[in-house]
C-alpha cells in the first residue's frame, strides 16, 4: 500500500473502529470516490458503518451532539453522501473543536472519543484522496495519477500535482489547460511557492531559504501536533520542560486540532520564518510566569554557556511576532 493511502488510526480510537478501518484498508484497493463500478462510499456503508453504530450506542447521549447527523439518526456514510466528504471533514472538525472546549479532557471515554472521531476524520480524508489501482485522471491528461498527492514538504500548501488533481476532480480545468498541464512537469513534493526551480529554469531562492531550515520546521510541525494530541496537559515531548510548557500555553489560545495539517504546517512554517529558537521560547515562557528579564538571562546561556544579559533577553524578546507572545 502506498504510504498516501494509509490511515492513520489514533492510539485511542474505540477497538472496533480501528478493526473495522483495518479491514477497510484490506479490501479498498479498486475503490475511489470517482468510481461508478466501485464506490467507496458503498465499502464504507458495508464495513465502517455497523462499527461505527455500535460505538455511536455506547457512548453518552450528549456526545451525540458533537457528530453530524447522530442526533437526526443518519448514519456515518448516509452524511458522507448527503454533505460531500471535504464538508464533512469541516463540519467534524469544528464540532470535535466545540466538545474538546467545553469537556474535561482528562476522562478515559472522552480520550477515547476524540481519538475515535479523528481517526474517522482521517479516514474520510483518505477516501476523499483514494485512487484505484488502474486509473486515469482524466482523458488526455498525460500524468501518473499513482503519484503521491499531499501537502508541500516545507509548508501548509498543497503540491502543485495535487492541486491540479483536486482541480480536475472538480471539473475546473478546461480543454486549454489540460493541454498546457500535459507539457509541465507538476512536483508533487512543493508547491508552486516552493518548486526548486522557475519556469524560467532558475533556481528558486525561497526554496533553497526554506529547504535549509526544512529539520527545524519538521521539528516545530511534530511539536505542535504532539500539543495538538493531548491539549490538557503540556505534551509537545522537546525534551525540555519550559519548551513544553511554552508549545501548551500557546495552543491554549487556539482551536487547531491534528487533523487541521494545512493551518499546524502553515503554524510550524510561521515559527521557523520568525526564527522563533527555542532559547526565545524558554524566554517566553519564564516571562510569562512573572521572572525579569535579569532573572530571565540568568538561566538562559548563551553559545559559550554563559548567562545571557538583560539587554540581549530585551532585545529576544522584542523580536517576537505578536501571534507567539503568552
Amino acid at each position: 500500500m502506498n504510504i498516501s493511502e494509509k490511515v492513520n488510526i489514533w492510539e485511542k480510537c474505540d477497538p472496533s473502529t480501528t478493526e473495522a478501518i483495518n479491514c477497510f484498508q484490506k479490501h479498498w484497493g479498486p475503490y475511489s470516490s470517482s468510481s461508478r463500478r466501485y464506490p467507496i462510499i458503498n465499502l464504507v456503508e458495508e464495513i465502517i458503518d455497523p462499527a461505527v453504530n455500535v460505538y455511536m450506542n455506547s457512548i453518552p447521549a450528549s456526545y451525540k451532539m458533537f457528530i453530524p447527523g447522530a442526533e437526526a439518526g443518519i448514519g456515518f456514510s448516509g452524511m458522507l453522501k448527503l454533505i460531500g466528504f471535504e464538508p464533512y471533514q469541516r463540519l467534524q472538525r469544528q464540532l470535535l473543536r466545540q466538545f474538546c472546549m467545553t469537556t474535561e479532557l482528562t476522562d478515559a471515554q472522552v480520550q477515547c472519543f476524540i481519538d475515535t472521531v479523528e481517526s474517522l476524520i482521517t479516514l474520510v480524508g483518505s477516501c476523499q484522496d483514494k485512487r484505484p489501482k488502474k486509473s486515469s485522471m482524466a482523458p488526455g491528461v498525460n500524468l501518473n495519477d499513482k503519484r503521491i498527492k499531499r501537502f508541500c514538504k516545507l509548508c501548509g500548501e498543497l503540491t502543485e500535482f495535487a492541486k491540479f488533481a483536486a482541480s480536475v476532480d472538480a471539473n475546473q480545468i478546461n480543454d486549454l489547460e489540460l493541454l498546457e498541464h500535459t507539457k509541465l512537469e507538476l512536483s508533487h513534493q512543493y508547491c508552486n511557492k516552493h518548486r526548486p526551480k522557475l519556469t524560467c529554469g532558475k533556481w528558486n531562492s525561497i526554496y533553497k531559504r526554506d529547504r535549509r531550515s526544512l529539520d527545524q520546521f519538521n521539528t516545530e510541525l511534530q511539536r505542535l501536533t504532539n500539543q495538538c494530541a493531548k491539549r490538557a496537559q503540556p505534551n509537545a515531548k522537546s525534551g525540555n520542560a519550559l519548551i513544553d510548557q511554552y508549545f501548551f500555553r500557546l495552543m491554549l489560545n487556539l482551536t487547531l486540532q491534528p487533523a487541521d495539517k494545512a493551518e499546524l504546517r502553515n503554524l510550524a512554517r510561521r515559527m521557523v520564518d520568525s526564527k522563533l529558537s527555542d532559547a526565545k521560547k524558554r524566554m517566553l515562557l519564564l516571562k510569562r510566569t512573572g521572572f525579569s528579564q535579569a532573572e530571565i538571562g540568568k538561566q538562559i546561556l548563551n553559545v559559550k554557556q554563559q548567562p545571557i544579559t538583560r539587554q540581549a533577553v530585551s532585545k529576544a524578546l522584542a523580536s517576537v511576532r505578536k501571534e507567539f507572545l503568552l
